[in-house]
Formats: structure tokens, C-alpha cells, sequence
């Protein structure tokens, strides 16, 4: 089974604009996914659609084996959703907002996980603040620990990070891989792409509402083909390496050769136009480089 299965999914509006465009892909059990893409992409209308908040104009979503729309119950039991935006009630404490949110789920004396999501949070010394008083940040804090609040096997996290600050980032993500360790499915959006890069083992990228790109991320780092040498040179590029220029900034320059062999020649053809090196290295791809390439 399944942790979230996606079956062309369609979303098109009143107006004629279709944010999903026969979207179809799958999410093991206990999977750590990105799913990726500009704004725009349609990240966050099939988020809505997988949390019953919206539906789709045609295919279907599952969580856990459950379709979000003929079992909704049963779904959202299995399904924390982080949103993107700050939602809060403005007159409970911290661990008042935690119990009702169990309650919201059938959950009785559940203080236990409570207190632990409280402390790995870093919310011990907040737990009885309002939570209109809290910053930003302490917000967000908050928002997760909602979603986790009923132990959910799949784990949607949209933007979890933005705009809060390293100490956060650091102890959400050693909770979070946790959860995953312990078998938990998580899904992750996010404009941090070094985060994708470093926690996700498969990557789902979006543009305009549909698939463009759907591996591992060790594949999509490396599918390009070649070596890359980046160069701080004395002088100008010769005319006659040009063409192996793919890039540069901040004084480097970024060539793509075939492999090793073409290097040494490179090397020659400076050494001949009288042109030194003054740095050299050999860049990996980032997925920064693959989700421009994918959704420019």
C-alpha cells in the first residue's frame, strides 16, 4: 500500500484556469518526498485537495489506502498537514490549542505526546502563552505540532521553514527525521531547495500544473552527463573555448567538458593565449541548477 497515491488529478476553475493538469504519482511508506516547483505550480491546490479542503474536477487522492473524498474520516485521521499560512486561535495557550486539537481528533489523555511534541518544538517555555503573544516563529512552531498532534502516518509539511530562523529549522528537522526514522511518511514543499537536496530521497516537480520532473534526487543530480570546471581566470575566455561556456558569476567562469581527457587541453589552449588560472574546481550540480533547468 501506498502512503498517498495520486491518480490524474485535475483541478480547473470557473474561469478556465487549470492548476492540475493530469497529475499521477505515488509516495511509499515512510518515504521522505519533495514536491517542488515555482509559485504558481500548483503545489498547494494539490495539498488542499489531499486535506480535503478542496476537490479536484476529476481524479482521485488516497492517504494510506483511504480516497480523501469517499472515506474523508478516515484520511485526515492518517494526514497532518502543516499549511503555508499562519492560522491560529488567537485566545488559547499553547497547550490548550494541542488538547482541543486532539479533541478535534478523538483523542483522550494524549498530555503525554503533548508535552513530548512541546519540548522537541522548543515550546516548554510557551506552553501556557497565549498564543496570540507569540512571534512569528513561535507561531509556526505551534502549527506543526497541531499537525502532529494525533500521530499521523503522513506528515504534509508546506513551507514549514519560511521565514523562521536557524534554531527552529535545526529542531524541526531533527524532530521531523525522527518521526520519518520511526516509519512516518513525510512530504515536504519548500523554496529551500538545500533542504529537498539534503533530507528527501525523491523528488516530484511541478510547473504550470503539471509533472516535469518525477526520480530519486541522487538521479536528478546526476543525470547530467560530463564534467563541469568552474575558473577564475587573469584574463578573458579565448574565443575558442567559448563554446564549452556554460555559465559564471562573481568573476568564475563555469565551461562543460565531455570528460577528464579535455581538461589537460583546456588547460593548454590558457597557457598558449597567455591567459593564467587562478582558481580552479569541479562543481557538482545542485538541485537549485536541475529545478531551474526543469522550470525556467
Amino acid at each position: 500500500m501506498h502512503a498517498v497515491e495520486i491518480r490524474h488529478a485535475v483541478k480547473t476553475y470557473a474561469n478556465g484556469f487549470t492548476a492540475l493538469n493530469d497529475v499521477s504519482f505515488t509516495v511509499a511508506e515512510g518515504e521522505f518526498f519533495a514536491l517542488l516547483g515555482p509559485n504558481g505550480a500548483g503545489k498547494t491546490t494539490l495539498i488542499s485537495a489531499m486535506a480535503g479542503l478542496g476537490r479536484l474536477t476529476s481524479g482521485s487522492i488516497s492517504v494510506m489506502g483511504h480516497d480523501v473524498v469517499k472515506s474523508a474520516r478516515a484520511s485526515r485521521m492518517n494526514l497532518g498537514v502543516v499549511p503555508q499560512e499562519l492560522v491560529f486561535d488567537a485566545f488559547f495557550t499553547v497547550r490548550e490549542t494541542l488538547r482541543f486539537q486532539s479533541g478535534y481528533f478523538g483523542i483522550k489523555n494524549n498530555d503525554k505526546w503533548v508535552d513530548e511534541i512541546i519540548g522537541r518544538l522548543g515550546l516548554a517555555d510557551k506552553a501556557d502563552t497565549i498564543t496570540r503573544n507569540l512571534s512569528g516563529g513561535m507561531k509556526r512552531r505551534v502549527m506543526v505540532a497541531q499537525a502532529l498532534v494525533h500521530k499521523p502516518p503522513v506528515i504534509v509539511l508546506d513551507e514549514p521553514t519560511a521565514g523562521v530562523d536557524v534554531e527552529l529549522r535545526q529542531s524541526l528537522w531533527t524532530f521531523i527525521n525522527s518521526l520519518n526514522a520511526q516509519g512516518h511518511t513525510v512530504i515536504l514543499t519548500t523554496h529551500y531547495l538545500e533542504e529537498a537536496q539534503n533530507l528527501c530521497s525523491r523528488i516530484a516537480m511541478l510547473k504550470h500544473g503539471s509533472l516535469v520532473a518525477l526520480d530519486t534526487t541522487d538521479h536528478l543530480l546526476h543525470e547530467e552527463k560530463g564534467l563541469r570546471v568552474a575558473l577564475q581566470l587573469s584574463d578573458g575566455l579565448p574565443d575558442v573555448l567559448r563554446p564549452l561556456q556554460i555559465g559564471g558569476k562573481d568573476g568564475e567562469i563555469l565551461l562543460k567538458l565531455n570528460d577528464y581527457n579535455e581538461l589537460s587541453g583546456v588547460l593548454d589552449t590558457l597557457k598558449t593565449a597567455g591567459v593564467g588560472v587562478q582558481h580552479m574546481a569541479l562543481p557538482e550540480t545542485d538541485l537549485e541548477e536541475v529545478f531551474m533547468k526543469l522550470t525556467k
